[in-house]
Parts: structure tokens; C-alpha cells; sequence
């Protein structure tokens, strides 16, 4: 069975649509917003030229969601799924951010199990890395149940390399922990 880079996926709270060509102005309505992007290692994501880069790369990783609000059909954010290694079973999940209007409301939480949920049909773990100063994403990650397992230096695409710390979630432990419906 092939692993869907892309499927569509939802729950309660959060719809999860491949991301097309034709979501950038949606997408930059949300990330033009500079407190999204502080504690992020590339921190002017949410200047035009660098949000374009982000978009283009996202659409090239043929991995890549627009993540709507269920209640409202609002775009609130993006996530996606890259580096898939078949002989290892492993896949990246990142290059996320979401609205801060939803901040805190389990709309990350909502976005990652469906994400973890679907990886873990054709994966034994699943690895993120977040920027070493993101303190809100590494909380996130603890939250969530995913373990750190070590730190690297990581190119994203078109950016300078940046410090990382590498977490990861193995099936074994997943236990598919359903967001908190508001």
C-alpha cells in the first residue's frame, strides 16, 4: 500500500485539503502576521518574498495541507507531511503554523492526530523538527506525546540552515488521543 502524501482528512474541528497553487493569497492572509513566525527559526516568514518561498516549497513537497475551520470554512493555517523514508518507515510532519485566533483552542492538537493518525497506517514513526528557540512548538510536541531524540542542523527549502531539535512519536506509543471538541 502507498503512502497518500495528501489525503483529505477531518474531524470535529479541523479539515485538512492538499494545498493547491491557488491557496497562496488565502495562505499569506493568515501568515502575514509577524507574532506567528517569532520564536521560529526563520522568523520573517511573514514578509511576502519569504511567505512565497515557504508557498512554493510547500507546493513542491507534494505533501502539503490548507487546514480549515471546520465551524467557520476559514483557512487557519498549513502542515505537512515530508521526507518519507519507506526502508526506515519513517515521515516528517512540519513546516506547520496556525492562526494565533487559534492558539490554545486544540486546533494543533486536532490537525496533528489526524495527520499521525494517517501516517501511522503506513509508517512505524513519525520525527519533527522544530527550531531550538520555539518554545510553543516544542511545548506542543510534549503535549502531544513525542519524545526528544536528538538535535540537527536543517536546511529548509531556500532558507539558511538552522539549529533543530528532532522529536519523534513510534506507533507503539501512539495512542491516538482525540483533540478536545470545543
Amino acid at each position: 500500500m502507498t503512502f497518500e502524501l495528501q489525503p483529505r482528512l477531518h474531524n470535529d474541528l479541523v479539515r485538512l485539503e492538499p494545498l493547491a497553487p491557488a491557496d497562496l493569497e488565502q495562505l499569506y492572509a493568515v501568515a502575514a502576521d509577524p507574532l506567528i513566525w517569532e520564536q521560529h527559526p526563520n522568523p520573517n516568514r511573514y514578509q511576502r518574498a519569504a511567505f512565497e518561498n515557504y508557498f512554493k516549497g510547500a507546493i513542491e513537497s507534494g505533501g502539503a495541507f490548507r487546514v480549515i475551520d471546520q465551524a467557520t470554512g476559514e483557512t487557519i493555517g498549513s502542515s505537512r507531511f515530508c521526507s518519507h523514508n519507506k526502508v526506515e518507515k519513517t515521515i516528517d510532519i512540519g513546516y506547520t503554523f496556525i492562526a494565533r485566533s487559534r492558539w490554545g483552542g486544540g486546533y494543533n492538537r486536532a490537525m496533528k492526530t489526524l495527520m499521525l493518525d494517517h501516517a501511522f497506517g503506513f509508517v512505524d514513526r513519525v520525527i519533527f523538527q522544530v527550531g531550538i528557540n520555539n518554545k510553543r512548538s516544542r511545548a506542543a510536541m510534549v503535549k502531544l506525546g513525542a519524545v526528544h531524540i536528538g538535535d540537527a542542523e536543517v536546511s529548509y527549502y531556500g532558507e539558511q540552515s538552522t539549529h533543530n531539535v528532532i522529536y519523534a512519536i513510534d506507533k507503539a506509543n501512539w495512542t491516538g488521543r482525540q483533540p478536545a471538541v470545543r
